[in-house]
């Protein structure tokens, strides 16, 4: 089957939300630099025309996963649906010393959760055995994490969305793949006022997500030595986590 006819049946080709910027932007650049049709999506006009003019395989959609009415309507132009979803778009806020901030839950969780939730709900219908279904979360969903109350809750309940999607959609033969990324260079965590150990640029995160996609890995982390450091506190009873979350950041125990 030649390319051109497998981006007509939807194979070779591939959706990313949250592609203006970050990992999302740098996805649909390698996506396109190896032959595959790609449907970029934003909010920015003026980004996602830029990323538009760097190939001619980058088609873009502009809409903001928030807003419901907005996914299904930019959504269902897709036909066929990509074989591959990546759904990217995420937030990050933070609140300062245990403060509940209910607006700032709602932000992260609207963009984070249900924003992820609008895109599945919109294509869901059109789900097939040639689907590969990326939902990218964060190694914050691991650990608890200081100031990360609702950016690591935003990104604790995707990855069980995503480990019980796995589950659910089995018997339509839909591949769900989890990507929890640690500290990577992007806008988002340009932001940050802490250090960040062992961050990566956007080239290594998408090449460790391109390959995770095309091996069919369920959960595709990095990089490897800090992602799996977290995951080894995270064996440990609740109290001994906490303490060893405190002395790492900084916090008394």
């Amino acid at each position: 089957m030649g390319s051109e006819q497998q981006v007509a049946n939807g194979t070779n080709s591939v959706l990313i939300t949250g592609a203006s910027s970050g990992i999302g932007r740098q996805l649909a650049l390698d996506y396109a630099q190896e032959g595959w049709q790609v449907y970029a999506c934003g909010q920015s006009s003026e980004r996602l025309a830029l990323l538009e003019a760097e190939s001619n395989r980058i088609t873009t959609l502009r809409f903001d996963v928030s807003d419901g009415e907005q996914v299904a309507t930019a959504l269902a132009e897709l036909d066929p649906l990509p074989s591959v979803l990546i759904l990217n778009a995420g937030t990050c806020e933070y609140i300062n010393h245990g403060q509940i901030d209910v607006a700032l839950f709602r932000r992260v969780f609207e963009t984070n959760v249900f924003g992820l939730l609008n895109c599945i709900e919109a294509m869901q219908d059109r789900f097939n055995a040639s689907t590969h279904l990326v939902l990218v979360g964060s190694t914050a969903s691991y650990l608890p994490l200081p100031r990360a109350e609702a950016y690591g809750a935003s990104k604790a309940a995707l990855a069980y969305i995503a480990k019980t999607l796995d589950i659910d959609l089995a018997a339509k033969s839909v591949t769900v793949s989890l990507v929890s990324p640690g500290f990577v260079k992007t806008p988002l965590t340009d932001k940050n006022d802490f250090a960040m150990p062992m961050l990566v640029s956007p080239e290594y995160a998408s090449e460790k997500i391109r390959r995770g996609i095309k091996a069919k890995k369920k959960e595709i982390h990095f990089p490897p030595k800090f992602s799996l450091f977290l995951k080894s506190l995270a064996l440990l009873p609740l109290s001994w986590q906490l303490a060893a979350v405190k002395r790492l950041t900084g916090k008394t125990v």
